[in-house]
């Protein structure tokens, strides 16, 4: 991409939720670049979608919007199992790729993801949003000033009720990559990777079906994931839980960091570190958009060269571990991370 190129024009790939609420608005508050079409398999959807968010183009064949020379990069937010089809076809006409997580539902899928995009020398980015919040990326800065001294155990608390509109094949098609593993164990494990600058070996976890999921899938996980350099993280996620607060803590030999309603979509949140017998509320960084944070730096990536916030690598990372939890969910035993 030239660095010349004054904006960026992005497409949709899928007429989602999460680009209703959180993308468009976050790709469009960048001075570089703006949404300019939107695809979905139903034509009617598609004008519809882009009539209500004031999108110039709507498509109803991929291939005719990955035609389209304008379009330099796609968003994808379809269902789990399309993310490999569409990503493939997006890096075959040289579009640049950020995908929703997981990057698609097995390794080897998700490796020829990264392989395509490499060898056409694209930008490949997963949308993690939590490690774009400024308590995350405290929380990493803290860590490896030695705040806690040398960390020793993690937990992570992101059990949530899932809103009746989002209610559909995450609860009902395991086919679609469904499930509270693949949509939010996935998260946690990009998130711990991030703040802890580290590794899952392995990950034991046992889940459950409590009232939301059918057919068998689970709605409702915890686990404890085992990192290379010995940290202990313990991870509760749920589709099913109305009134709890989400948080993340990490504890080491010299202290321990409580971070607090931080595994959330929206800016909020608020960071301790306790020490012997004192408290200390950690002064934060104006809190920015999540996904504008996101988007600054997949724009900056596209046109200098750098990296997206959270890379193709990392998305690759992240589904190993959801994909061992799962493994272990069905086994009954601790299963190894693939590499």
């Amino acid at each position: 991409m030239s660095q010349a190129k004054e904006e960026l024009r992005w497409a949709l790939i899928g007429a989602s939720d999460i680009a209703k609420t959180r993308m468009i608005e976050a790709i469009n508050s960048q001075p570089n670049s703006r949404v300019a079409a939107v695809f979905s398999s139903n034509a009617e959807r598609a004008k519809a979608y882009a009539a209500e968010n004031k999108i110039p183009k709507p498509y109803d064949s991929l291939k005719t919007l990955l035609e389209d020379p304008e379009i330099d990069i796609v968003y994808i937010s379809t269902t789990n199992d399309l993310h490999c089809e569409q990503a493939l076809a997006a890096a075959a006409a040289g579009k640049h790729i950020l995908c929703e997580k997981p990057l698609a539902l097995s390794l080897t899928d998700a490796r020829e993801i990264l392989n395509a995009a490499q060898t056409a020398k694209l930008v490949l980015g997963t949308n993690h949003h939590l490690r774009n919040a400024v308590t995350h990326r405290t929380l990493r800065k803290l860590v490896k000033e030695g705040a806690i001294g040398k960390p020793l155990a993690a937990r992570v608390y992101h059990a949530v009720y899932l809103p009746p509109r989002l209610q559909g094949w995450r609860l009902s098609r395991p086919e679609a990559g469904g499930g509270v593993i693949l949509d939010i164990t996935v998260h946690d494990a990009d998130t711990l990777r991030f703040v802890l600058d580290s590794e899952v070996e392995d990950v034991i976890a046992r889940s459950a079906t409590q009232g939301l999921a059918t057919g068998g899938m689970e709605d409702a996980v915890m686990g404890v994931m085992y990192f290379q350099d010995g940290v202990l993280a313990q991870f509760h996620d749920a589709f099913t839980i109305k009134h709890a607060p989400t948080g993340l803590e990490v504890h080491g030999t010299e202290g321990s960091l409580f971070a607090v309603n931080v595994m959330t979509q929206d800016p909020v949140g608020r960071v301790v570190l306790r020490r012997d017998n004192d408290e200390t509320e950690i002064k934060l960084d104006p809190p920015e958009d999540l996904y504008v944070h996101s988007i600054r730096h997949f724009n900056q990536a596209v046109l200098t060269g750098t990296q997206p916030f959270a890379t193709g690598a990392d998305g690759f990372r992240s589904l190993a571990i959801a994909l061992a939890a799962l493994e272990s969910t069905q086994s009954g035993h601790r299963t190894a991370v693939a590499k």
